[in-house]
This record gives C-alpha cells, structure tokens and sequence, in this order.
C-alpha cells in the first residue's frame, strides 16, 4: 500500500478533497448535500454515531464527543468536495475523513440501491504551508460555485458580476454563508481556529469580488 505523502501536523492547515469513482455525481439533490453537511458535524468527533438515529431538527446538538478536526472552510459541487482543516488530534483529519467518507457512502449506496466504492479512493490532500497559499485557498474554496453558473469563467473572466454575486449569497453548501453572516457560524466552521485574514463580513465579500474581477481584468486586457 502506497504511503501518504502528507504528514499532518498539529497547528498546520491542510486542503483536503475528494471526488466520485469515475468523476461520477456523489450528491444528486438537495438531501444529499444536506446529509453531508450534517455528517461534517456529526463524524467530526470521538464519539461513534448511527445518523439515522439522530432527529434531523436536532443533529447540531449531538453529543460527538471531542473535535478530530477544526474545518475553516467548505464547498460541496455535484461531483466532488472541498474541505480546509487543520487537526486538533493525533490522526484527526485520517480518522474524520474515514469516518466521513464511511458514513456517507452508506447512506448514497442504500438510498441509490448501488454497491462499491463511491470515491476515487483514498482522499487527496495538500498542506497550506504559506500564509498567501492558506488566504488563497478561502477565496478558491467559495468560489467553486461560480463553475455551476458559468464554466469558462477563469478562461474568459466573468459575464455577469452581479448574477455570479447573487448565487454564491444564495449557494447553502458552502461556508461562505457563515463567512459573510448569513447563517450562524460556529456548528460546522470554527474560523477562530484559523488566522484572521478577514475582519469583517464586508472584507469577505471585498476578496471574494477582487479575485472575480481581477481574473476577467486579466482575459480582457
């Protein structure tokens, strides 16, 4: 078995991602991103867990035990996730996302009535190893959506600014929500565990746009 060539480390930041076996859809609607969302909670902990048996109004209040991981940031796109962590344990992010991975493809193989493996294999991973590359990576992680709307949009830069501004504030499977406080952070996302390269909700916004506009800035000069 071939050996991960990254080491996590207590106190370092790592992007962590993984897409469907043969770059197949792993989310078909709107439950299936919602079970995902509460498996970041709910696998993020010590305790084990049956999710069914968890009432879905009370799936924040689960008693998960201590944290694996602290996520800053999330996305969740048809075929593949995004994830940026940094451990709060020995193994944490190899634990949480054998868990995560586990508990979701249980739930996707039942209900789709499929068998096999549901991921590209074992989950991929880059360490944020410079303050410029872990700033980037808030920006590339919320962005992802833009892709849905208007694929070409790093080749040809943006169309349409304020339609692409309208669906990233109305894309509930991403962090960003938590980012610019449209939804309550603090469940999922715990950014204090993360440097604070945005002061205010506004500042978000302002990156999100500069790196919008600077990529079409650049397909048009």
């Amino acid at each position: 078995m071939s050996q991960r060539k990254v080491t996590f480390a207590h106190g370092e930041y790592y992007h962590v991602y993984n897409r469907g076996n043969s770059k197949q859809d792993i989310f078909r609607d709107n439950l299936d991103r919602r079970r995902f969302q509460n498996l970041l909670y709910v696998a993020n902990g010590m305790n084990s867990f049956i999710l069914r048996g968890v009432p879905k109004e009370k799936v924040f209040d689960f008693e998960r035990g201590d944290c694996l991981v602290h996520i800053g940031a999330y996305c969740l796109m048809p075929n593949h996730f995004h994830i940026l962590l940094t451990p709060a344990v020995e193994r944490g992010v190899q634990t949480f996302m054998q868990k995560l991975a586990t508990g979701y493809s249980m739930y996707f193989n039942k209900k789709y009535s499929r068998t096999g493996g549901l991921f590209e294999g074992r989950f991929k991973s880059q360490h944020a190893d410079s303050d410029e590359y872990l700033k980037y990576l808030f920006s590339y992680i919320h962005l992802n959506p833009v892709k849905l709307i208007q694929p070409d949009w790093k080749e040809f830069g943006i169309r349409d600014l304020a339609n692409v501004q309208k669906y990233l504030s109305d894309y509930k499977y991403s962090s960003l929500l938590d980012y610019v406080g449209m939804r309550d952070e603090g469940v999922i996302v715990e950014s204090n565990r993360f440097p604070e390269y945005f002061r205010s909700h506004k500042e978000v916004s302002t990156e999100l746009i500069e790196w919008l506009t600077y990529r079409t800035l650049l397909d048009h000069t």
